[in-house]
Order: structure tokens, then sequence, then C-alpha cells
């Protein structure tokens, strides 16, 4: 299990052939890449701010469930912060099983997770101003099934 919590950009092709790599007696590698969205043409940058140690904490703990859940051979979850672009990587989550609807659905699990309880805050900024994105019900819901 990898988790990392980093400013940088990730290299989506070699992260993706480094964790297959590594996966051997597993039948089935789910990977998922998150992209810092514009939907209305507005969005100049996303800054996303963390507490370095809280959020790897919290982030370990949620790969650990997934990981004992499903069973996986490997889990990596790599998300950025500091000030990000539309278009930019933000995330990636791959997961690996012996078979391929544990490893889908401990990925849908970790994104869930990742996206309602891992301690980051985000502030989008636009020509118009700047202001943090408030928790969706969307994103709590989607927890109930878990």
């Amino acid at each position: 299990m990898r988790i990392a919590v980093q400013e940088d950009p990730f290299d989506l092709g070699a992260e993706s052939e480094a964790f297959a790599r590594n996966c051997a007696g597993m039948g089935a590698v789910v990977t998922f890449t998150g992209i810092v969205r514009d939907l209305d043409g507005a969005l100049t940058a996303m800054e996303i701010e963390h507490y370095a140690g809280m959020t790897e904490r919290a982030i370990t703990g949620i790969a650990e469930k997934a990981m004992a859940r499903w069973g996986l051979g490997d889990v990596l979850v790599i998300h950025r912060h500091g000030r990000l672009k539309p278009g930019e990587r933000i995330m990636m989550v791959a997961t690996a099983a012996r078979h391929r609807k544990d490893a889908f659905e401990a990925a849908e699990y970790l994104m869930d997770y990742l996206k309602s309880r891992a301690p980051f805050w985000k502030k989008e900024i636009t020509a118009r101003g700047a202001g943090w994105v408030a928790a969706r019900e969307e994103d709590e819901a989607a927890l109930n099934r878990w």
C-alpha cells in the first residue's frame, strides 16, 4: 500500500505501470484519475489545503478498510495539494484484487470516502473571486451504499 499526498504532478502512465508490475497473482487492476473540472468556464484555479500527517493517516485508514473488506493485494492513493488549474490531475486511486468486481468496488469505495472523509479543504478561484467548496449532499449520500 502506498499513500502519497503531494504538491507535484504525477505521471499517470508510470504510476499505473509500476503499480501493476507489483501485483503478481492478482487478476484485476483498476485505476481512477480525478481531474480538476471547470463546469462553467470560470474557474482559474483550485487551491487544496491539508494538514500533513493528519491527511495521510486518514487516507491510510480508509485504504486499510478497503484492503480488508475486499481482500486486495495492493492499493495506491495519490492526492495532490496546492494550486491546480482546470484539466490537471488532482488524484489517482489504484486497486489490485484477484477478481475484477472486488477491484472495481474497492476503487469506488476509496473514491467515495476520499471525496467525503479525507481532510482536504478546496477553494475555487475565479475572476469573480474565491470561495471554499462546500460538502455536497450527493457525496455524503454515496457513502450510504457502503
